[in-house]
Formats: C-alpha cells, sequence, structure tokens
C-alpha cells in the first residue's frame, strides 16, 4: 500500500487511493505553475504533466481496447480528414474514454481547444497524457467555480484562434460563448450538446429566439439514451457506491428520483443486489413502467426517514431539500447520477449549525447537533465520474455519436440546418450501433428483396421511422 501511494497511480484521479486519500489534494493551483511538455509546448493547464503523462497514456490504451466504435470511425475516417479545419471547443468530463473521442477529433483533421464540465471528474493523468500529446488542455480534479470559468475561457477564446464548433457537456461552453463571445458565436456552425441538462438550454434559447445555430441533441439519441444513459449508470453506480462508502447493499433500502433511462439503470442495478428499491416520479408513463417492472412508486416524503441510499437521476432543481436531509436516518448516503449539481440543495448544508468532516476524497460527513450524520458523496455532483470510473465500451457509443454529428454539422450544406435543435439522423444511430456489434460477435439478419419490400424498407435501412420508441 505504501509503495501504491508512492506511484503515479497516487496521484490519478481515478485510481483507487485516490478515491481513499487525500493524495488529489496539491496546496499549490494548476493556474500558479509554469509547466511545458517535452516538445516545449506550454498552451495547457493541467495539475502535473511531468509526473503524470504517461501513466495517463497507459490508461488511454486500455480505453482503446474496450472502445471499438469510435476507433473504427477513426480508421475508416482518417484518410478523408472530414472536420479538416473544424475548430472545436470542448467542454465534457476528462477522463481516459473522453481522450480516446478527443484524439480521434484531432486524427480526424480537427483543432480542439478542451476543459472540463465538471469540477470532480478530471482524471489528471489523462489531462497530462493529452497536454503531452500537445493537445491545449484545462482542467484539473478539484477546480473551484472560479478556476472552472478560467478554464472554460482559456479555450473559448484564444489568440489567433476562434472555434467554429461546440462540443458540449451542459451547456456551459455554449453558454459561455453565447453570453461573452456573442460575434465569434455568431461563427459557428453546429452545436452538439449531450447532456439532458444542456439541451434543455438549448430549447431554452430556440422559445426565445437566441439560438442563432444549428445544434444536435445527441442525448435523446437512441445510442446515448438506451445504451450509454442505461448501461452505463446500471454498471456505475455500483462501483461509485462501494469504492466511496464500502457500503453492503444487500438489505438496503434506495430510493431513486426519476425513472427515464438513468434512473432504470440505477433501480435495475440496486435490485439486483438485494436491495429494496423505491421510485419517485412526476411522469405517469414512466412511474407506470416503474410500477410494472416490480418497484413501488412513492412520494419522498413518504419513505424519507426510513432510506439508507437516496440517489437523484432526475435533471431538475433542489428535488432533494435541506427538509428532506432534516429528516433522513444516520449515516444515510446521499448522491446525485443526474448532470446537474442542482438536484439535492448542498447549498443549504452551508449553514453554521453544521458541520462538515471530510472522511474520504469526495465523501463528506454533514453532521447535525444531535449527532445525526449524511454521507454526501461527491458535493452533489455526479457520482460515477467522480467516485469511479464508467464503462468504456458504453462510453465507444456515445463517443461515435457526438463524432458522427460534429462531422454532419461541419460539412452540412447551406440550408440543410436552420438555427434550431435536431436529433441524431437515424441513419447515424443505427451505423453507431452496427460498429459495435463485431466485438460482440453479433451477426445482424439481412432482409431479402421480398421482406424489405413487404415492409417498404430499404435493406440497408433505416430501419425504424423516427417516432419508434425503442
Amino acid at each position: 500500500m505504501t509503495r501504491r501511494r508512492s506511484s503515479a497511480a497516487s496521484t490519478c484521479s481515478f485510481s483507487s487511493a485516490c478515491y481513499t486519500g487525500s493524495s488529489d489534494e496539491d496546496p499549490v493551483s494548476p493556474r500558479e505553475k509554469k509547466q511545458r511538455n517535452t516538445t516545449g509546448f506550454t498552451d495547457f493547464c493541467v495539475k502535473n504533466i511531468s509526473s503524470q503523462h504517461s501513466f495517463g497514456r497507459r490508461e488511454i490504451e486500455i480505453a482503446e481496447k474496450e472502445m471499438p466504435g469510435i476507433l473504427a470511425l477513426r480508421k475508416r475516417a482518417s484518410d478523408d480528414k472530414p472536420l479538416r479545419n473544424a475548430q472545436i471547443v470542448g467542454c465534457t468530463h476528462i477522463n481516459a474514454q473522453t481522450a480516446v473521442l478527443i484524439e480521434t477529433l484531432v486524427e480526424l483533421g480537427a483543432t480542439v481547444r478542451w476543459a472540463a464540465c465538471n469540477i470532480y471528474s478530471t482524471q489528471n493523468a489523462v489531462a497530462a497524457a493529452l497536454a503531452e500529446a500537445g493537445i491545449p488542455i484545462f482542467a484539473w480534479r478539484g477546480e473551484t467555480e472560479e478556476d472552472f470559468w478560467w478554464c472554460l475561457d482559456k479555450c473559448a477564446h484564444s489568440d489567433n484562434w476562434n472555434p467554429n464548433m461546440i462540443l458540449d457537456d451542459g451547456g456551459d461552453a455554449t453558454h459561455l460563448m453565447w453570453k461573452k463571445y456573442p460575434i465569434i458565436f455568431k461563427g459557428i456552425k453546429g452545436i452538439v450538446e449531450e447532456s439532458v441538462t444542456g439541451v434543455h438550454r438549448l430549447y431554452q434559447l430556440v422559445k426565445i429566439g437566441k439560438l442563432t445555430v444549428p445544434a444536435i441533441n445527441v442525448n435523446d439519441s437512441v445510442t446515448k439514451a438506451r445504451f450509454d444513459n442505461y448501461y452505463n449508470s446500471k454498471d456505475s453506480i455500483l462501483d461509485s457506491l462501494k469504492r466511496s462508502t464500502d457500503i453492503m447493499f444487500a438489505g438496503k433500502q434506495v430510493v431513486i428520483c426519476g425513472y427515464g433511462d438513468v434512473g432504470k439503470g440505477c433501480a435495475q442495478s440496486l435490485r439486483g443486489q438485494g436491495c429494496v428499491v423505491y421510485v419517485t416520479e412526476i411522469d405517469p408513463i414512466c412511474a407506470l413502467q416503474a410500477s410494472m417492472d416490480g418497484f413501488r412508486v412513492v412520494r419522498l416524503n413518504e419513505i424519507i426517514r426510513q432510506v439508507d441510499i437516496v440517489v437523484t437521476a432526475t435533471g431538475n432543481k433542489n428535488v432533494i431539500t435541506r427538509d428532506h436531509m432534516d429528516r433522513m436516518k444516520s449515516g444515510c448516503i446521499v448522491c446525485n447520477m443526474g448532470h446537474s449539481n442542482s438536484e439535492i440543495d448542498v447549498n443549504s448544508l452551508h449553514s453554521p449549525e453544521l458541520s462538515w468532516l471530510r472522511v474520504r476524497s469526495q465523501v463528506d460527513h454533514i453532521i447535525w447537533p444531535d449527532g445525526r450524520t449524511i454521507i454526501l458523496l461527491a458535493e452533489g455532483r455526479l457520482v460515477n465520474l467522480s467516485c469511479s470510473t464508467i464503462p468504456s465500451f458504453v462510453v465507444s457509443v456515445t463517443a461515435a455519436a457526438q463524432a458522427l454529428a460534429l462531422i454532419e454539422l461541419y460539412n452540412a450544406p447551406t440550408g440543410r440546418y436552420k438555427s434550431d435543435v435536431y436529433l441524431l439522423p437515424k441513419k447515424m444511430d443505427e451505423y453507431v450501433a452496427s460498429l459495435h456489434l463485431p466485438i460482440l460477435d453479433a451477426h445482424l439478419t439481412e432482409l431479402t428483396d421480398e421482406q424489405a419490400k413487404y415492409l417498404g424498407l430499404n435493406k440497408a435501412g433505416p430501419f425504424k421511422p423516427n417516432y419508434y420508441r425503442y
């Protein structure tokens, strides 16, 4: 254990040492350091490039082995360079899987500048590896809010470089460009957004007539929603809870707030571990789905005193209020699986009568005057990317969809897309899925000419109409 803590792994934000210790704490802000990579490149700001980049490169190589779709796309399109002269500002989680996407975009001809969309999810060694590769990246684990906007601004605006594409996760890059650099924003050819929060913000801009560029909503593409949102959440909710708290799940009572694709994945996974799972919902269709899947649909106030774990997955704000937390049992674990950090009213916990005790990285005990304690993970931010790793395979699905959406918007002829929000074309969704079938040894059945004519389909697809619900 001593040897591991002194290795490069101990400074990486996704090693177990980092989750259970304080090795990612550094009193010196990266903004105060003068760093350069081995070629003299300095246009980046990461935690520590010299000691971390080789470890981060190994992690990227490991992720590549589980990301067949995005690598197949890279190989097929690298000669054509469909993103030649594209200048992409990116604001996503920065981890090994995202690094594979970033390097694919560069391989396809783009220049990029990248920041993190979450102050706790950056894998420092991976960020260092990207900086060593000469990619302008501004991110480190544990940024302050002021650091976050500084990093994003460094990506959005640089001497002799203006973005013409945005790849966003949460809408922050879009919001910054729209508010602070409106002239540059008018020159954007397209926006690709992958989160429910960011999509909501785009539709708000459309509603008030302020969206002046076309955008593709990747979050609601079939491949993102049905695979990344569901299977990623199903896999990583257990990993994040186990790593951060060492909890045994069997017999625990859990409430999942929200039964969308993320909530469904969490609920199914926790029930499979022997938990008693409750669901809260505002949507009668989702509530009926939960009921018929065997979950009891309740109001939060009915069970808040008895549950051992609370998981939010709604994309809403103040789903868990101070009143709820005042009534939770001692030892209750509270975490968020939605993109935004607004679902749990964390600000209300910063009050004089409550004490905060950091017991592990991203694990805080909030102590009431009577000694009762709740366990808050990642300060209410996305728990699976703050307290654990995520499965590379399903991220490959989303990454391939993002890359195709960027290629589509960048190369679209004038007039194809108006200043509105679009879904990924069905044909592209099917293509993304097909890229991932060979590694699973899956063999598609082909329609005969007679069958295709009977169904009114092209033998090559698309196979479902846009209104089809998978």
